[in-house]
């Protein structure tokens, strides 16, 4: 049996799962991927929270925003997932990452390698994300200090058909991480 051989089994039934949580940035995705970390931790779960901003600055320091780059971006977050994951870890992943494609590479290698993969939409429209605007992104764009922001002037690919779609704007965070929990119940995720 080979390394990864092993590392899926353990993965199996371990209560590891990777639980992406892609969206425009200031949807909501690091807020509600907190609270619900903070809910399943007081439970006794092994939770890490792979928030993209620190993955950026971490493990992808160096990386640029044009597509080549976001993908490697979204591949290394995504390996990193699935290894904590494989390991009974549930790994709450934060992150844009604004192409389908590379997203269904993402879930295709948790899949073969047999670990638990769930997409969630932060389906918050832009125009609620740039009144929120919590990193000043929006208006540094609108005042032309800013190129490439996704969703506005880089594209953002929604998600056809994700485990799961949250409309930010009309709930509170408790209500978003209560909708993301009860998806882990139901897919048998929470030992």
């Amino acid at each position: 049996m080979g390394e990864k051989d092993s590392m899926s089994e353990q993965g199996q039934g371990s209560g590891g799962a990777t639980v992406w949580l892609t969206g425009l940035p200031s949807a909501g995705k690091t807020t509600i991927a907190r609270a619900l970390g903070a809910r399943l931790e007081h439970e006794g779960h092994r939770v890490e929270v792979l928030d993209g901003d620190e993955i950026r600055e971490f493990l992808s320091a160096g990386l640029g925003f044009g597509r080549t780059d976001r993908d490697t971006n979204v591949r290394r977050i995504g390996f990193v997932a699935e290894l904590l994951a494989s390991h009974g870890v549930l790994a709450l992943v934060p992150v844009i990452a604004p192409y389908a494609d590379t997203r269904a590479e993402v879930r295709r290698r948790h899949e073969e390698g047999g670990t638990a993969y769930l997409e969630v939409h932060v389906a918050t429209p832009v125009e609620v994300c740039s009144r929120r605007d919590v990193k000043g992104l929006y208006a540094r764009q609108a005042a032309g200090e800013l190129s490439g922001l996704t969703g506005v002037d880089d594209p953002y690919e929604e998600p056809a058909a994700p485990d799961l779609r949250l409309a930010t704007q009309d709930r509170a965070v408790s209500e978003s991480a209560d909708a993301v929990y009860e998806l882990l119940t139901e897919r048998g995720l929470l030992a």
